[in-house]
């Protein structure tokens, strides 16, 4: 490095320790919201700069006379050398689903600082680490899967644990990303013709760039964004046109089996086709709205309402019950660190890498993006007044129905609510209540359409605003929905594989086929129960999301850990170790406490029995038995199956503490299972 280069790195550190400074050290004084983007932007760049380069140069020692599995395969489908800026669309497409849009808002009862530091320090020193470690494992396994790694790397104990545990939760996870793009695009015809239409837009650049003028990004990327922008703006004009809207303002169920549908076809159709340059069309969406939302807050500069702690932390939270650890980590979750991501960077993505370097841009470059979103996501809410935020994402049994009575439940909090002003912006939004609106969704759409109409047009339009940030969240996370089904039907293929070697086969249409339809089948009865009946499905397993995503991760931080201990780079092993012990000690804490907790807004079972001593008690009005005896079972299935998914963890981190011990203790490193393997 030259001496201005490190002087130029010098000031960037010491801008992004000033910032944290000050976030941390604010207690009541006035706050700009430019000190989040200084202190994300500055840590992410010192580590991307420096973290990551060395984790590609020392640890995984990345090479680019080694041929990728894209070129060594290059099936024409599945494994298909890519242009990175295209791999990177798709794979930050494919990862950034609502974990960083909504997690982070719901932790903002705890206050700004713990999700803002877990955010900022989490994602460098884990999310990232995870996501350019299994990419590079899974490229260097000919593209396979996290089962299969787990399998092979750490036995087949834990390997067959892992195989059902990981598809489990993968079924799970799709089902609830179903569910949220349902309830956003609900109600949304200007987003749901804008999501509809870029997949014809996809199927069209997807031929340019392979079947007519091969290799040509640029032109197609240019034709690409320009009919997405214009697909945006036309989604306003649907919205306006009472014949048009009336055709694309479709219900619930409709929605649901058009996701279903549209998970099939993009599963089995060849990548290069329509899930590569959808996603990378959607990452242009994305990445532009974000820094406009950036761009937003740079020049409106909003005061941060939020305190930097609540008395919250304490347990008592009205968005959600239990204190600030572990509940805040699992709750942010893919903002920092998501084991989905590890199944994308076993999946869709190493099939695609051009190069091994592009791992590093593609792994870790990509999570550092989502992390920003989460912080983006996070100033959206807290610059608006507390007491709207509550007013938005507390449970109406706790606020009541009337902005009258949300006011004086507010105000116990510590709180202001004017009711005049709730009414007031619900009014500019174009909505009818936004009183207890939970989930997060809302809360950020209210929040963009504060920051953008203040920069651009005033109130006036603000409701222009607010449905384009509901066009934006369903587009978010649809293009997470498409590439983990695709991504589940590798894993599909894993296990069927096993039974009759043909099905295996990722280049057989009839097996793909087969795979597709189950892992869609699967994913789809959650989201239909969930679309069809509110009270089970999968709404009653929402809360098991967080726990899920990082029992996931747990397990690919320990498929990561063995590949580093068994190549004989045990010395860097803590790079993986340590973000694995803090994420065991986070989802099993907040696990056990989901399953035996005595407070009932805490735990299922004690939820449950609560439920049941009312119905024994004859304290439950008529009306509402049923209703009650299906949360009953709902709470009894979330504490099974929670508990299913510890158990099958624990299996994996146990049996890959045998090995690292064995391989330890050994002569010398075991040799990798894979003849092409000869490096982590």
């Amino acid at each position: 490095m030259t001496p201005l280069s490190v002087l130029g790195w010098i000031s960037v550190a010491t801008a992004g320790a000033g910032a944290l400074a000050v976030l941390a050290t604010s207690r009541g004084e006035s706050l700009s919201s430019t000190w989040f983007l200084v202190a994300a932007l500055a840590v992410s760049a010192i580590g991307y700069r420096f973290y990551s380069a060395f984790l590609a140069a020392k640890v995984l020692a990345l090479d680019d006379s080694r041929p990728t599995p894209a070129h060594r395969i290059n099936d024409g489908k599945d494994f298909v050398p890519t242009n990175r800026w295209v791999v990177f669309g798709h794979h930050f497409a494919a990862i950034a689903g609502p974990g960083p849009l909504v997690g982070p808002i719901l932790a903002a009862q705890f206050g700004y600082l713990p999700g803002t530091l877990y955010i900022v320090i989490g994602v460098v020193l884990g999310g990232a680490v995870q996501d350019f470690t299994i990419l590079v494992g899974s490229m260097r396994r000919s593209g396979r899967s996290l089962g299969q790694i787990v399998r092979e790397e750490i036995g087949p104990v834990g390997g067959a644990a892992a195989l059902v545990g990981v598809l489990a939760i993968m079924l799970i996870l799709i089902g609830v990303l179903g569910l949220v793009v349902v309830n956003a695009m609900f109600g949304s015809p200007w987003g749901t013709f804008t999501v509809g239409s870029t997949i014809p837009i996809a199927l069209a650049m997807g031929i340019y760039m392979v079947r007519i003028r091969p290799g040509r990004v640029l032109e197609a990327t240019v034709g690409g964004v320009a009919l997405v922008l214009l697909a945006v703006v036309a989604g306003g004009w649907v919205h306006d046109h009472a014949a048009l809207r009336a055709a694309f303002d479709l219900d619930k169920k409709t929605i649901a089996l058009g996701l279903i549908s549209y998970g099939f076809v993009a599963s089995v159709l060849p990548v290069w086709m329509l899930l590569a340059p959808r996603d990378y069309l959607s990452a242009f969406v994305k990445i532009g709205t974000v820094f406009l939302l950036a761009a937003g807050l740079l020049w409106v500069r909003p005061e941060v309402k939020l305190p930097a702690l609540t008395r919250f932390i304490d347990g008592t939270g009205p968005v959600f019950a239990g204190k600030l650890f572990p509940f805040c980590f699992i709750t942010i979750a893919c903002g920092a660190i998501s084991g989905f991501h590890a199944l994308i960077a076993s999946g869709t993505t190493p099939k695609l890498l051009n190069k091994e370097s592009d791992a590093r841009f593609i792994g870790y470059g990509a999570m550092l993006m989502e992390s920003f979103v989460a912080i983006m996501a996070l100033l959206s809410v807290s610059v608006m007044e507390p007491g709207i935020y509550f007013a938005i994402n507390s449970p109406a049994a706790l606020l009541g129905s009337s902005p009258e009575s949300a006011a004086t439940a507010i105000r116990a909090w510590g709180f202001a609510l004017d009711p005049a002003l709730l009414e007031t912006l619900t009014r500019q939004v174009g909505e009818q209540t936004l009183l207890s609106r939970t989930g997060g969704a809302p809360s950020l759409a209210v929040g963009m359409a504060e920051i953008f109409s203040s920069a651009l047009g005033g109130g006036a339009v603000k409701a222009l605003w607010y449905h384009f940030a509901i066009m934006f969240e369903a587009l978010f996370i649809l293009t997470t929905l498409d590439a983990g089904t695709r991504v589940g039907r590798f894993m599909m293929q894993d296990l069927l594989g096993n039974l009759w070697a043909p099905l295996g086969r990722t280049s057989s249409m009839p097996a793909n086929i087969l795979a597709s339809g189950l892992i869609v089948t699967g994913w789809g009865y959650f989201l239909y129960q969930g679309v069809v009946d509110p009270l089970g499905g999968i709404n009653s397993l929402w809360p098991l999301f967080g726990i899920a995503n990082q029992l996931l991760a747990a397990t690919a931080l320990a498929a990561a850990t063995t590949i580093l201990v068994k190549s004989g780079r045990a010395r860097f092993g803590i790079s993986t170790l340590l973000p694995l012990v803090w994420l065991l000690s986070v989802t099993m804490t907040a696990g056990w406490q989901k399953i035996f907790h005595g407070d009932r807004r805490i735990g299922f079972l004690a939820q449950a029995d609560y439920l049941s001593g009312q119905l024994a008690a004859h304290a439950v009005a008529p009306e509402k038995i049923a209703e009650t005896q299906h949360v009953i079972l709902n709470n009894r299935l979330d504490a099974a199956v929670t508990a299913v998914f510890m158990g099958l963890v624990a299996i994996v981190i146990l049996d890959a503490a045998r090995g690292w011990w064995k391989t330890l203790r050994g002569p010398g490193p075991e040799p990798a299972r894979n003849v092409e393997v000869v490096r982590a």
